[in-house]
């Protein structure tokens, strides 16, 4: 299990997680034109800002294997993206899409979609390294967004940081141990626009914050 761990980034049969390999399998009947597999993070090698989500959708990034492409959260993060200069091109929803990130990547605290999207405990532990990983491999490293609560406790013990000093709010900035700035905000979901948890102004406001910084 350390060599696998050590990976970059998961096989595509990642056998980690028994449950998440198994709805994998699943997946693959279902929708069989789709990625099925670990979502590996995407955007600029360089980049000194890291979003950090929850896991693939299941037709979102699960089916077309790019991270927060294909569903709702997908719109108002690249139309966000696009608007602060973080993203170039058109976002189609699409991973062949033409798309490029500028001074961003994306990942996902767990790299393959969960039923119901609710990761384990256990899942989001053993998927952490690769969120480690991840951050080790971005040389200029400046600020993460975390996209929610989970992958708000993932960024920061994947930074080397401990929970109870750091606690989750919307909008909120933490500095971490190593010296990276960690921002806040709700996830982009459809629930949450939709309930009016969060709002696209305040998703902005959020990313006026970090370009500030950057």
């Amino acid at each position: 299990m350390t060599d696998k761990l050590n990976l970059t980034e998961p096989s595509h049969d990642c056998p980690l997680c028994p449950r998440l390999a198994e709805f994998r399998a699943l997946n693959r009947q279902r929708i069989p034109h789709g990625f099925n597999g670990p979502v590996p993070g995407w955007g600029d090698p360089n980049a000194q800002l890291l979003i950090v989500g929850l896991a693939p959708g299941l037709h979102g990034a699960n089916t077309t294997g790019r991270p927060f492409t294909g569903d709702y959260a997908g719109d108002l993060l690249y139309a966000t993206l696009l608007k602060f200069g973080l993203a170039e091109g058109e976002y189609l929803e699409r991973a062949d899409d033409g798309l490029t990130l500028r001074n961003a990547f994306i990942a996902n605290a767990v790299r393959c979609v969960p039923p119901e999207n609710k990761p384990t405990p256990a899942e989001i532990h053993t998927c952490r390294p690769f969120l480690e990983n991840q951050i080790a491999r971005l040389p200029n490293l400046k600020v993460m967004l975390a996209l929610g609560t989970i992958a708000h406790q993932s960024a920061i013990k994947a930074a080397g940081g401990k929970l109870p000093k750091y606690r989750f709010a919307h909008g909120a900035m933490h500095k971490l141990p190593s010296g990276v700035l960690l921002f806040d905000s709700y996830h982009c979901s459809r629930y949450n626009t939709n309930t009016g948890r969060l709002t696209a102004g305040m998703f902005e406001a959020v990313f006026e914050q970090i370009l500030k910084v950057l």
